[in-house]
């Protein structure tokens, strides 16, 4: 396999879009403004802007949960609409009139429209505590198992003859010690090639402890074992800083590539030179 040099950039262009009082002082706060907002059938630019004016931080709250929105991915969105840039509140307190534009063609009007007028029901409530309860756990095994399955794919396609662990603990240089890897080739006795994947979607709360992760398979492992990371999701557009530090990794050499599903045909081109170069 070729020597690579990634760049941040490089990666950010190939990303394709886890019984305590859950209330704290913002929370609270939130609920306050919501039992003194009018329940109206249609509500207007004016009504959002104030808003945003009275309490920007409790306001854009509100206006995130109507729109479904994660903070993360509503901060993408409002940049993309806004043209780049800042998406807070200088943005809007130096150009209120374009922000407001971006909020209403991402589509606030029709939420909270919506939301008013349609009669809320016990199921209704069963289902929103589902899906912030379970389904946010559901969502990031689904995407983490996606990806995993994205990468066995290919895996499989250019060592079904040959072999590999798969979410196992490989066997380290000293013989001794073992550490977890998503994928080991030939072997988690003896891997000359170990993956690693990781899926990130909405939230970003587990993209730092990736960095630790790998700095453990790096530790552990022979020197003369490529190590391959497989992760996409848009959330890494705003944690560029962590992203930045694993390409350094790359960089130096402990990492050997980092991919994408939009990189599937590198990846598999490259698990095909490694498995001449190891003679698998």
């Amino acid at each position: 396999m070729k020597r690579y040099r990634q760049s941040v950039d490089d990666l950010l262009y190939m990303l394709s879009a886890m019984d305590v009082s859950w209330q704290d002082e913002h929370s609270r706060a939130v609920l306050r403004t919501l039992d003194t907002l009018p329940e109206r059938h249609i509500y207007s630019r004016e009504a959002i802007h104030q808003l945003l004016e009275a309490d920007y931080t409790v306001g854009l709250t509100i206006i995130r949960l109507a729109l479904d929105l994660s903070k993360d991915e509503f901060e993408l969105q409002m940049r993309g609409m806004l043209g780049g840039g800042s998406a807070g509140v200088k943005r809007f307190q130096s150009a209120p009139d374009t922000y407001m534009d971006a909020l209403v063609e991402m589509g606030i009007l029709k939420s909270f429209r919506r939301l008013t007028a349609k009669p809320v029901t016990w199921r209704d409530i069963l289902v929103e505590r589902l899906k912030l309860g379970r389904g946010t756990a559901i969502k990031g095994q689904v995407r983490g198992r996606q990806l995993e399955d994205f990468t066995e794919a290919i895996v499989s396609r250019v060592f079904h003859d040959v072999g590999y662990a798969v979410r196992c603990r490989f066997v380290g240089s000293s013989g001794e010690s073992t550490e977890k890897a998503d994928f080991a080739i030939p072997s988690k006795t003896d891997p000359a090639i170990l993956i690693e994947t990781k899926a990130y979607g909405a939230t970003g709360s587990k993209q730092t402890d990736i960095l630790g992760e790998i700095s453990r398979i790096v530790a552990e492992k022979r020197h003369d074992t490529h190590l391959l990371l497989v992760t996409d999701g848009i959330t890494w557009r705003a944690r560029v800083s962590d992203l930045r530090k694993l390409v350094a990794l790359q960089n130096e050499g402990k990492i050997s590539r980092i991919y994408t599903q939009q990189m599937a045909a590198e990846l598999e081109g490259d698990l095909r030179q490694l498995r001449q170069d190891h003679h698998l």
